[in-house]
């Protein structure tokens, strides 16, 4: 749904702008429009990072919905960071098992929302390359922490073995390390909000659900934090560009230009004088 809604606003806006040119009020809704179309196109810009692993895990998703679905199983059971992949090519594990959405794309909508906001509202506070460093070791170390604790309960006896061949995809922990360091960031009741949000989606289904997942979670969002405070003794937060003064409003197409004007003017005065 919400990727059907970005393609028909896209094309809406498209369509508008190509009416513009011959009809009046749409070019009119165009000059009204442009400065937060313009706000729009810098906030993309300011995240490079997170937008384009948006554009990856959504066309994933894309790919789970249209796919026949013992070939989308088969996939994701392939590319999964369960204990039998992690011991054979962890590297391939780990980096498979970030493209896809957990549970065949479901919650892509609540996905996008965060990163495209809370993590996309980091990163250009932290930089392209911290905040790429932060979501890897949330979606690294989160993964080897919840396998270690995997293996562990296999081995106690706590746990079948069938444990280690389970399905384990998902953008999830990138995301929680991402909001964890966007939380860091905020100030008075934002970061109040933040944390609470935190506390609800991460830490209360530990003791709640008692699932391993959640505690994968928990993980990610732990080394997540742990990463962000790193970077921040290496160096102080960015300051933004700040984006906002293109809302304000500006000139309308189609107006004579001020400064032009007057020089014009200027021209024709001196024109005259020479002609008397």
């Amino acid at each position: 749904m919400v990727i059907v809604t970005v393609v028909v606003v896209v094309l809406a806006w498209y369509a508008l702008r190509g009416v513009a040119h011959w009809w009046r009020p749409a070019r009119l809704a165009v000059d009204r429009l442009s400065p937060r179309t313009r706000w729009l196109h810098g906030w993309v810009l300011s995240a490079p990072a997170t937008f384009t692993y948006i554009a990856i895990f959504t066309a994933s998703t894309l790919l789970q919905k249209t796919a026949p679905p013992k070939l989308i199983y088969l996939l994701t059971k392939l590319q999964s960071t369960n204990l039998k992949h992690l011991g054979t090519d962890p590297v391939i594990a780990l980096a498979d098992s970030a493209l896809w959405v957990a549970g065949h794309g479901a919650g892509l909508s609540f996905y996008v929302a965060l990163y495209a906001t809370v993590v996309a509202w980091a990163e250009p506070r932290y930089g392209t390359p911290r905040m790429i460093l932060i979501g890897l070791c949330g979606h690294v170390f989160g993964s080897l922490l919840t396998a270690a604790v995997e293996w562990r309960a296999i081995e106690s006896g706590r746990a079948s073995a069938r444990l280690a061949h389970t399905t384990d995809v998902g953008v999830s922990y990138i995301m929680v390390a991402g909001c964890v360091a966007a939380v860091v960031l905020m100030q008075g009741r934002w970061r109040v909000a933040g944390a609470t949000a935190l506390g609800i989606g991460i830490v209360l289904p530990v003791f709640v659900t008692h699932t391993l997942w959640n505690l994968g979670h928990l993980f990610a969002a732990s080394c997540g934090l742990v990463a962000a405070l790193i970077g921040l003794r290496i160096a102080p937060p960015r300051t933004p560009v700040d984006f906002l003064p293109s809302l304000a409003a500006s000139g309308k197409p189609g107006e004579p230009d001020q400064g032009g004007a007057a020089g014009s003017n200027g021209q024709q005065q001196a024109e005259a004088d020479e002609t008397g």
